[in-house]
């Protein structure tokens, strides 16, 4: 569990700035997801004390791909299909079916060339395990975090540098964003999501809408970049 206290040792988690998931030329483009590099590049000139990324990189059968199964009712977007959890087989879970996106060894895989990775401290590789679904950072759909899955212990990174709290930004807001920050904050953390540094794939009311109600439910703050909580950051240096 982070520390919970008067101190303050914040990190910046970066969610899938990847190639596949900006516009032009993403297989799972969210609009405008190129767009927000800038707002994050500000961010990561920030004395925060961890900086970390993320990425999908899946291998080319990965389960949530709508061509990893044969019939043809299966398409990506509108189809979801139920898988079952590969530790404990009782144990099944519902997930939509994308398009081919972040395969090893491809551009689409890369995080954006506009993202200033110099200032990066480490990279999560997540949803390397062709079995299960990982929207999160922290663990994989039924909470599993194993070494087939991602590169390393997010949370243990984060504990035994001393964070205390956690701002959250990238791509996807009702996906991979929104379920990296509620897994920060049943770790303990002090989460918040700067709302100018995300883009979601549904950005309406059903979409990022019922995402920010989520986050806020679970006791997360959805900021902006000029808010208190960045203004407390900037004041570290």
């Amino acid at each position: 569990m982070a520390a919970i206290g008067d101190s303050f040792k914040p990190a910046l988690l970066i969610v899938d700035m990847q190639e596949d998931f900006c516009p032009p030329d993403g297989a799972l483009a969210v609009a405008g997801g190129r767009e927000i590099a800038s707002v994050i590049n500000s961010l990561l000139s920030l004395p925060f004390a961890l900086k970390i990324a993320t990425r999908d990189l899946h291998p080319q059968d990965h389960i949530s791909f709508a061509a990893s199964h044969k019939s043809s009712d299966f398409k990506a977007f509108d189809s979801t299909i139920r898988i079952t959890n590969p530790d404990e087989q009782s144990q099944s879970h519902e997930i939509p079916l994308w398009p081919v996106h972040c395969v090893q060894g491809t551009k689409g895989a890369q995080i954006i060339p506009e993202i200033d990775v110099s200032n990066v401290d480490h990279i999560v590789e997540k949803g390397r395990d062709s079995r299960v679904e990982m929207f999160s950072a922290f663990a994989d759909v039924f909470g599993n975090r194993t070494l087939i899955a991602t590169n390393m212990d997010l949370a243990r990174c984060l504990n035994e540098a001393g964070i205390t709290d956690v701002f959250t930004v990238g791509l996807a807001g009702d996906f991979c964003v929104k379920c990296t920050a509620l897994d920060a904050r049943k770790e303990g953390f002090h989460v918040y999501v700067v709302e100018e540094a995300i883009r979601s794939v549904d950005a309406e009311e059903k979409g990022w809408g019922s995402a920010k109600h989520e986050l806020e439910m679970a006791g997360i703050n959805v900021i902006s970049i000029g808010g208190p909580e960045i203004e407390k950051v900037k004041r570290l240096q």
